[in-house]
């Protein structure tokens, strides 16, 4: 039985909300999607995806009063100085325009190494007595020449994850939800969640005596 039935995820992002319901299905909570109980918007100025992971969840938790969870995560190209990174979204306003700015600036370049990163940050609410969880996620692949598939979202219909040949959006979600650099973060968040001290130390802060 789980320590809390609810926990709201800290985004606007409907497919993060559906890929990140099943990763934690595990666990027995229902991940709530944040704009359904808050119109809440939070300035990303963090300098890494952990800090702009903290700020969102932070700031969910404190003005729900419940636990919160948030993702940060961004597409890394070595050929361009690991750009986008933290801007990953910010490239351009649709996820069409921001794949052709990618493609756009690999053009003609036969080294299209890159990877995924992802941070997921939980926040356990300030009125039981705050408590920070954070994990990161890295998926190695590289950029494809042209956009495959229509699964996914983001960048995932060019990139390519190592011992594959398609991209994301080509591979699936069930195949995603095991290897993506979402998937590693969440499974590392889980396994803390999931220790029995753990479980018990929360049990025990938010009143709950089972």
């Amino acid at each position: 039985m789980p320590f809390f039935s609810e926990v709201v995820l800290a985004s606007w992002n409907a497919h993060k909300h559906r890929e990140l319901s099943s990763l934690f299905a595990p666990l027995g909570f229902s991940l709530i999607f944040g704009p359904e109980r808050l119109d809440l918007e939070v300035e990303e100025k963090g300098k890494t995806y952990a800090q702009n992971a903290l700020l969102k969840a932070t700031a969910w938790s404190q003005a729900l009063g419940m636990p919160a969870v948030a993702d940060d995560s961004g597409l890394e190209v070595e050929d361009l100085g690991w750009a986008p990174g933290l801007f990953s979204a910010r490239v351009a306003s649709s996820d069409t325009d921001r794949i052709a700015w990618l493609l756009d600036r690999l053009r003609g370049k036969e080294y299209r190494r890159a990877r995924f990163v992802a941070c997921i940050a939980f926040v356990w609410p300030e009125k039981v007595g705050t408590r920070v969880f954070l994990s990161e996620g890295i998926c190695w692949g590289r950029i494809a020449t042209e956009a495959a598939g229509s699964d996914g979202f983001g960048y995932d219909p060019v990139f390519i994850p190592d011992r594959y040949d398609a991209t994301f959006a080509e591979l699936g979600e069930e195949l995603k939800s095991r290897i993506s650099h979402r998937a590693i973060a969440c499974r590392a968040l889980r396994d803390m969640l999931e220790q029995p001290d753990m479980v018990k130390s929360l049990s025990v802060r938010s009143g709950e005596t089972d």
